[in-house]
């Protein structure tokens, strides 16, 4: 444990380099296959089950950043807090926005109408969900002094309006038919937001979870009210010790953030359910445009050919994902099937990093920002290795998740790997690239700006017919291709590991935690420690 302690405050170069990439992965396989008998035995040695109050555990690589739906932004918080809080509209699996709390009518390009369906939910404080709950949540979000991330598309409402409780009229700026799909976000109880409630510590929703205690920042625990079902989350950041506990029944579910091989290693268990379908998390390679290096297109896209993907999804990912070129994949309805992107050619990387100016005297150097995720670690190594073949000189520094991603959002990075999780809305292309994104306006982090993208999201945002809005968020993808303020890297699949113990649970389309609603014990309380101690 102290050599993972050390990892949070290095800069390092993880490996040698070697002549081979094929010889360079084969060489990290063997360490695998060298941990992987070890991990077989500590599971046997002293590994009980701990079922005092019968509560499912959940382990999860990083906990959650904030329990307030109006200021989250990572992945782990927008799953739970699904969990907690109630929402106006959610999406399909065909990322359609579709009725969650309401549905809605268009009365003009720039009024629309919601309506409650009835029976109306109960906030967990015992009142009821109302239309002036909703108006609150959207104000307090639009109000600038608040500083929500989430302000920065919602600006184009005009005003809210309840004409009854159960009735809320948005009117807007302008015409913008993705608006529906925007209010996705949880509704909070409107006197607590007059008060100024501490929702990120207590949270208060009407979702089908209510918190019950966040104990400290690694535990997280909520309980299901059809049933009062305890679930409790607990940070683990060492995916070996998460493979651990669950052998050893200290946890019931482990849910991605896993290395290939120790997925392939736990589903060979007997006693553990692997659940794995493809997925639509955008993994990319961010940068920050302001600097010197990574702001040339040119030292971008001699990145985008360098990179071998195909390889790395192979070696280092088992195959489980699929090479990435834009934001969506060619399944959603704004996705492009025909964008051919970047393929791997180190001869024409070495041609534009000379086209930039540099030479091999005069290398480029990239300052690499990554969690200490010991897989992230791997996959960024492998990516300084293939950057350095072409001459990029690349520093991995790796710090844990909280200061990693703060990092990202405060724009203090040279380049850096993420992925956006469960986007389904094209509403992500203002949020994430448009020049009026700038933090905290939105998650343009890497200060993007390019007057041909911008005119595109405006154009796909004022048209209402859907396939002169998907053609122009299929130009916009180009564009974005083209000017590459990402490098698109691939689409992984989402994967569920569980404990015999426990049954019921569905693993998401975008990897969501909702499955958690109908998860069951396989057998009673008092069945399971008969098991344990005949």
């Amino acid at each position: 444990m102290k050599a993972n302690h050390d990892l949070n405050h290095m800069c390092f170069t993880m490996f040698p380099y070697t002549s081979s990439p094929r010889l360079f992965l084969h060489g990290l396989r063997i360490l695998w296959t060298i941990w992987l008998p070890l991990i077989g035995l500590f599971s046997i040695l002293g590994c009980t089950e701990s079922l005092s109050d019968h509560t499912l555990r959940f382990g999860l690589a990083n906990s959650p950043s904030n329990l307030d739906p109006r200021y989250a932004t990572d992945a782990t918080s927008a799953r739970i807090n699904r969990l907690i809080y109630s929402r106006l509209v959610d999406f399909n699996e065909e990322a359609i926005p579709i009725p969650a709390l309401a549905s809605w009518i268009e009365v003009s390009p720039t009024h629309y109408r919601f309506d409650l369906r009835e029976p109306r939910p109960i906030f967990h404080n015992g009142a009821q969900l109302s239309a002036k709950d909703i108006k609150a949540t959207y104000e307090s979000i639009l109000n600038p002094e608040r500083a929500s991330p989430h302000r920065g598309i919602l600006q184009l409402i005009a005003r809210i309006d309840t004409p009854t409780e159960s009735t809320v009229d948005f009117f807007l700026k302008q015409p913008d038919s993705l608006f529906p799909g925007y209010l996705v976000i949880g509704i909070l109880p409107a006197n607590l937001i007059a008060g100024g409630h501490p929702f990120h510590d207590l949270p208060i929703g009407s979702g089908p979870f209510r918190f019950l205690e966040r104990p400290d920042e690694t535990r997280l625990v909520i309980e299901r009210r059809a049933d009062g079902q305890r679930i409790e989350f607990l940070r683990i950041p060492d995916p070996t010790v998460r493979t651990l506990k669950l052998l050893a029944k200290e946890i019931h579910l482990i849910q991605n953030d896993l290395p290939p091989e120790l997925v392939s290693y736990l589903s060979a268990h007997d006693g553990i359910t692997l659940q794995q379908r493809q997925g639509a998390n955008f993994a990319y390679l961010g940068f920050n445009q302001l600097d010197p290096v990574v702001g040339q297109e040119n030292v971008r896209k001699a990145i985008a050919h360098a990179i071998n993907r195909e390889q790395i999804i192979q070696f280092a990912l088992k195959g489980r994902a699929r090479v990435a070129q834009a934001l969506f994949p060619p399944e959603h309805w704004a996705g492009l099937s025909s964008l051919t992107g970047y393929n791997y050619n180190p001869e024409q990387a070495k041609t534009l990093l000379k086209e930039a100016g540099f030479t091999p005297d005069h290398r480029p150097a990239i300052t690499y920002k990554t969690s200490t995720d010991p897989f992230r670690l791997r996959l960024a190594t492998i990516i300084q290795y293939q950057l350095h073949q072409v001459g990029i000189d690349v520093s991995i520094q790796s710090h844990d998740w909280g200061t990693f991603y703060g990092d990202i959002k405060a724009g203090h990075f040279q380049m850096y790997s993420l992925a956006w999780v469960g986007v389904k809305s094209p509403d992500i292309f203002r949020y994430a690239f448009h020049s009026d994104a700038i933090p905290p306006a939105g998650a343009n982090r890497g200060h993007y700006s390019d007057a041909v993208a911008d005119h595109l999201m405006t154009q796909a945002e004022h048209t209402s017919d859907r396939p002169v809005q998907q053609t122009l968020y299929r130009t916009l993808q180009a564009r974005l291709s083209e000017t590459l303020p990402y490098v698109p890297l691939w689409f992984e699949d989402h994967f569920a590991l569980s404990s015999a113990s426990i049954t019921g649970y569905q693993l998401g389309a975008d990897g969501n935690f909702d499955g958690l609603s109908q998860v069951r014990w396989a057998t009673s309380p008092s069945q399971q420690v008969a098991l344990l101690h005949p």
